[in-house]
Order: structure tokens, then C-alpha cells, then sequence
């Protein structure tokens, strides 16, 4: 590994109580080139702009894919990563699917714990907060012929986050946008589905609400994902959500959740689940919760939904009532070190790793 340690460290004008999610960088990241059929060697360095050519076939022909994890600090100051192997499998995962090259374990677990150890003053402690941690890959030959680039960057950036979401949230049930189609590319982290459910949560905003719950493509009559979540649905003391697919992205905070449900002796089902039964069960009032998970956000609870011309509220638990809360807890605690973890899924960073590598 080649280390450039920045001279000018910025982290004196970072106010850990006053920032908003992802719009302060830390000091340094992880570059790694591939050229010639192989990675190069990893570089660990000052953050910065890097120089592109418009002609990048990242920019014109859309090979970008990444990742989002999180570092943890405990009460003692100790830094924690989480489920990493997961994170580690799925950027490759995605990286085939969209023909771009395997990044090697000690390029992406190596160069993630250096980066967390020599800037692990970045790493904000408290109720809600972490280091939201971006890994990605992107092709950056020039050219303007549509191919299979012959060169890529894997990078590592990382930013200090807080609380997505600061309250529930009304989401809208898509009957006609979907967020990935059968042979598509939904099952991998891909830049692109990104950008293409950007323009439906806007219509979806312009009517009041916050997210889209998105519906497979053929039928638009069963729930996929909700934004850039996972989704699951809590009738009667039964949680559902959907099986993942090709259409539905294979999410570790999704996994964690349905094990942590598992663990609680919940009734929790993978399997399909139709419009038509949630506004039933909403209209029986069995319907108790709706909500989103992933990295970014964690837990994401949802007061209202929408579908076509109606909206239709949802119950007012209290924090010892909620399926979802519940979970959430159990979720952070295992992440924070603030209680045992009976998986095996908290990495801890330890210090000095620049010494080893």
C-alpha cells in the first residue's frame, strides 16, 4: 500500500453537532487502479479531486457501481465496522453484472480498515450517528464507442452521517414507474437505477410525498422496494417482505433484519406481497406498519400511503409497540458495541493497521 498523509488535516472545522448527512469528506481515501488486466497497488490518500476526461465511459456508457457501510464508535472510542464480507461480495456482484472487473479482498478489506484507522477521529460517537463509508467502481478509459472499458478506478470515500430521516415518512405506491425490470439490472448497485428513479420521486414529491413504494414492472401489483430501501410490511403481529430477485436488491441491512426478527421469535415471511392485501389489511385495520431499511437510512417508518387518488394513514405506535423500532434497536446496539452479538457481524478496527500493511 502507498500512504500520502494529507498535511493539512481538515478536521478541526468539522462541527460533529451541526452537519448534514454526506457533505463533508474525511481527510483522506483509497484509490486503486485496473489497467492492463490487473489492479495496481492501493493507494491511501489526501481526499481530492481526481482528473476525467469527458470522454470517460463511466460518464458516457454508465459501468459504475458502489457500495454503503458504516463505521461505528462506542462509548469507549473503539471503531466498528459491520458485516463487511456482505458489502465485499455484493460491489463483485455487481461488478459482473455490469461487466467490469472482481475487486481482490485486500484491495477492498484492506484498504477499507486502513482508511477507518487513519481517520478514525472523523468517526462521529452518539445516539444516530456513524461514518457512512462509500466504495466504488467505475470505468475510466476514454472513448466513445460503446464497449466494455478497459480501465477502472475502485475508490474508497467517507463521510460523517447522522439521521437520514428525521420523521416518519408518506410514500407513494407506484401503478406505473418501476424501479428495475426481469433481466435487468435491479439485483446489483448500479449507478444508473439510481439516477432512473430520480424523475418518479419528483412527480412523487410534487404530490406530497417523500418516497415512492415501487412495484414490480409487469403487473404493478406487488411491492418490490420503496426508494432506495428495502420494504417490509407488519399485518397483525406478521412481518412480510419481498423474496430479493433480479428486480430487488439483495440489502445487508434487509438481511440483518429478517435474522434479528428470527433470533426474537417473530413471525416474519419472505414472500410476495400484493397491493391488493396491504389496503385490504389497511382497510380491515389490521394494517400496523410500513417501512424501509438500508444503510443510509436504517429504519425508515412510514405514516401515510398513497395509492392512485387516496391516501390512507398509518397507526401511531409507540416505540415499545413497533415491530420496526424494535428491530432498529437491536440493530444498533449489535453495531455500537453496546450490546452482544450473537452473529458474529461487528469488525473492529484496530489501531495502528497502517503498520501492518
Amino acid at each position: 500500500m502507498i500512504i500520502q498523509k494529507t498535511a493539512n488535516s481538515r478536521i478541526s472545522s468539522f462541527d460533529p453537532e451541526n452537519y448534514s448527512f454526506g457533505d463533508h469528506f474525511i481527510d483522506h481515501m483509497i484509490v486503486c487502479e485496473y489497467e492492463n488486466g490487473k489492479w495496481g497497488e492501493v493507494k491511501l490518500m489526501p481526499y481530492g479531486q481526481l482528473p476525467f476526461s469527458p470522454a470517460n465511459m463511466a460518464f458516457n456508457y454508465g459501468q459504475a457501481c458502489f457500495e454503503g457501510m458504516k463505521a461505528y464508535k462506542d462509548k469507549d472510542g473503539e471503531v466498528y465496522l459491520f458485516r463487511v464480507n456482505k458489502n465485499f461480495e455484493r460491489i463483485n456482484k455487481s461488478a459482473k453484472r455490469l461487466a467490469m472487473p472482481e475487486v481482490p479482498e485486500e484491495v477492498f478489506v484492506g484498504g477499507l480498515k486502513a482508511l477507518m484507522d487513519i481517520d478514525r477521529a472523523w468517526i462521529p460517537a452518539g445516539e444516530g450517528k456513524s461514518l457512512y463509508i462509500r466504495p466504488l467502481i467505475f470505468a475510466t478509459e476514454e472513448g466513445l464507442k460503446a464497449r466494455v472499458s478497459n480501465k477502472y478506478m475502485f475508490a474508497i470515500v467517507a463521510a460523517p452521517a447522522k439521521s437520514y430521516y428525521s420523521a416518519p415518512v408518506s410514500v407513494k405506491i407506484s401503478d406505473y414507474f418501476s424501479r428495475a425490470a426481469s433481466g435487468g439490472v435491479g439485483s446489483a448497485k448500479a449507478a444508473g437505477n439510481y439516477a432512473a428513479s430520480f424523475y418518479p420521486t419528483q412527480l412523487a414529491n410534487e404530490e406530497g410525498y417523500e418516497q415512492i413504494i415501487w412495484t414490480d414492472d409487469s403487473t404493478h401489483e406487488y411491492f418490490e422496494e420503496s426508494g432506495t430501501m428495502n420494504v417490509f410490511v407488519r399485518i397483525g403481529d406478521t412481518i412480510y417482505t419481498p423474496p430479493t430477485s433480479e428486480k430487488i436488491l439483495d440489502g445487508v441491512t434487509r438481511d440483518s433484519f429478517i435474522q434479528l426478527a428470527k433470533h426474537r421469535g417473530m413471525d416474519i415471511r419472505v414472500e410476495p406481497i400484493s397491493v391488493k392485501t396491504v389496503l385490504e389489511a389497511q382497510k380491515a385495520g389490521t394494517l400496523k406498519e410500513i417501512w424501509g431499511v438500508g444503510t443510509a437510512v436504517v429504519t425508515t417508518a412510514f405514516k401515510a400511503i398513497g395509492y392512485k387518488d387516496e391516501k390512507f394513514e398509518l397507526p401511531v405506535l409507540s416505540e415499545e409497540e413497533s415491530f420496526a423500532l424494535t428491530l432498529k434497536n437491536d440493530l444498533v446496539n449489535i453495531q455500537t458495541n453496546a450490546a452482544e452479538d450473537p452473529f458474529g457481524w461487528r469488525v473492529k478496527v484496530e489501531k495502528n493497521v497502517l503498520e501492518t500493511v
